[in-house]
């Protein structure tokens, strides 16, 4: 079970869920950004689905772990990971059904998505596009003021929040309007 927050005050700060898609884990983030770009840590978790006994009982868990990970942080955007090409085409097909799950529960709640590629999740909170994952998780708990190691693919999910948060400040900054965005409804 979920502990329950409260949501950002209506104006003053965005919810933010980031989303790293896996097969066998993805992990989940939530941030706030407020007016000036910086995001705060709000929750992160990973859901490890990897004891179901088949691949479609692992993508409804992905469905309603997310689904209820919503319901409690109510956030207003979210920011997904692009699925990469992976060398294995089973696995590369996996990784886009557990994306899948991942966006079904997302958009069933009507929340926005935007979609980032792993490059340009790494180049925004490490600033390099091959960061390795350790860098990140450093970082990402450098950037939120978290204490403690981070699990790898809620470094990663967090990430993705992060850099979503950065995107969207920027484009608020330059002017650009919110439909011309790579989204999803």
């Amino acid at each position: 079970m979920v502990k329950d927050v409260s949501s950002p005050a209506p104006g003053t700060r965005v919810r933010i869920v980031g989303i790293d898609p896996g097969s066998l884990r993805t992990g989940v983030g939530f941030v706030d950004v407020g007016r000036d770009g910086r995001a705060q840590h709000v929750f992160h978790t990973t859901l490890d689905i990897s004891r179901e006994a088949n691949f479609a009982l692992r993508l409804k868990r992905i469905f309603d772990g997310l689904s209820e990970l919503i319901q409690v942080y109510q956030p207003q955007e979210a920011a997904i990971e692009r699925v990469f090409m992976a060398r294995n085409a089973d696995s590369a097909l996996k990784l886009g059904q557990a994306r899948g799950a991942a966006l079904c529960a997302v958009t069933s709640d009507t929340i926005a998505v935007f979609e980032y590629a792993p490059t340009e999740v790494k180049r925004a909170v490490v600033g390099g596009g091959g960061a390795q994952k350790k860098q990140v998780q450093h970082m990402v708990g450098m950037l939120l003021g978290v204490e403690g190691p981070i699990q790898a693919d809620a470094a990663d999910a967090l990430a993705v929040a992060i850099t979503h948060a950065h995107t969207r400040t920027a484009a608020s900054r330059l002017g650009i309007v919110r439909s011309n965005w790579r989204t999803r409804r």
